[in-house]
C-alpha cells in the first residue's frame, strides 16, 4: 500500500501534477525497520543541506520527523521516500528562496538489490549536480536501460577523467585484503556507505579502470541492499566472497535504528 502526503496532509493531484512536470527538487529514501532508520542522522543532514542549497532554506528537523512519523502511521516497516520541492519554482519561474514543501512517501517494503553477483558496464557519465540526490534521474535510468541492453546489470560511471565514481542507485566499493577503497570523484555520498564506513577499515582514493587489477573483488551498496558482491566491470572478472559481503552487511547492521 502507498501514501502520499504534502507537510503533514495527503496530497492532492495538483501537488503531483507540479512534480510530475517540474523535476527540480532532492530527495533521501531509507527502510524503516521496527519503526526505526540506520542512519536516519545522515538523511536528515541530507535533507537540510539539499534544501539549503536549492531552495535557500531547510525544514526544521522536528517538523521533518513529525511529519514523517504522521506519514508511517501505525507501520513499523515500510520503504520510505522523503522529497523536498517548491511549486512556486518552475522553468520562468526559477527565483523563488523559502522553505520547500516535504514529501513524505510510504511504501512496501523495498527488495534488495541482488543475492546474485552483478556486472556493470562501464560508462562515460557523471550525474549532474553528483553530490545531490536530486530528482533528475533520467541520465541514470538512461544509463542503466542501456547496460541492460548490453547484457550488463548496471552502469558504472567514469568521468571525463577517467575516475571512477559511482554506480546508478549505488556506491561502489572495492576489496583491498581486509581495507574498502572508496573511489574518490565528484559522486553522491551514500549513507550506507557511511555506516560501512564507521565499522570497518577503509580509506578514499582516485581509481581508474587500470586499478581494477589491484583489487580483490567490488561490492555495491545503497539503503535498500548493504552489500551486493560485482561479479565483473566490463570484461574484467572479480572473485566473489560471501563472506565478505556477509560482513560488509554486518557492519552495516551494527548501526543501531534511530527512531522516526
Amino acid at each position: 500500500m502507498t501514501s502520499l502526503f504534502i507537510d503533514g496532509r495527503p496530497a492532492t493531484a495538483d501537488d503531483l501534477a507540479h512534480q510530475a512536470l517540474v523535476n527540480y527538487g532532492a530527495y533521501t529514501s531509507f527502510a524503516v525497520t521496527d519503526g526505526g532508520v540506520r542512519g536516519l542522522d545522515r538523511h536528515l543532514a541530507r535533507l537540510r543541506d539539499a534544501a539549503v542549497e536549492l531552495f535557500g532554506e531547510a525544514v526544521a528537523e522536528d517538523q521533518a520527523r513529525a511529519w514523517m512519523r504522521q506519514a508511517l502511521g501505525e507501520r513499523r516497516g515500510a520503504w520510505m521516500r522523503v522529497s523536498l520541492f517548491a511549486p512556486e519554482i518552475g522553468v520562468r519561474t526559477p527565483d523563488w528562496t523559502g522553505r520547500p514543501r516535504m514529501m513524505v512517501g510510504v511504501f512496501d517494503p523495498a527488495a534488495p538489490l541482488s543475492d546474485t553477483p552483478v556486472r556493470l558496464q562501464p560508462q562515460a557519465y557523471g550525474r549532474e549536480a553528483p553530490h545531490l540526490k536530486h530528482a533528475a534521474t533520467f541520465g541514470l535510468i538512461r544509463a542503466r536501460r542501456m547496460a541492460r541492453a548490453a547484457g550488463f546489470d548496471d552502469a558504472l560511471f567514469v568521468d571525463a577523467s577517467g575516475r571512477i565514481s559511482e554506480a546508478s542507485v549505488s556506491n561502489i566499493g572495492f576489496l583491498s585484503g581486509d581495507r574498502i577503497v572508496w573511489p574518490q570523484a565528484p559522486m553522491l555520498g551514500g549513507v550506507s556507505q557511511a555506516l560501512i564506513s564507521a565499522g570497518l577499515e577503509t580509506e578514499t582514493r582516485p581509481l581508474t579502470m587500470a586499478d581494477l587489477p589491484a583489487f580483490d573483488g567490488a561490492f555495491l551498496t545503497n539503503s535498500a541492499t548493504p552489500a551486493c558482491a560485482v561479479a565483473g566491470i566490463g570484461d574484467h572478472p572479480f572473485a566473489t566472497s560471501p563472506r565478505r559481503v556477509a560482513d560488509i552487511a554486518a557492519a552495516w547492521r551494527a548501526a543501531p535504528p534511530q527512531p522516526v
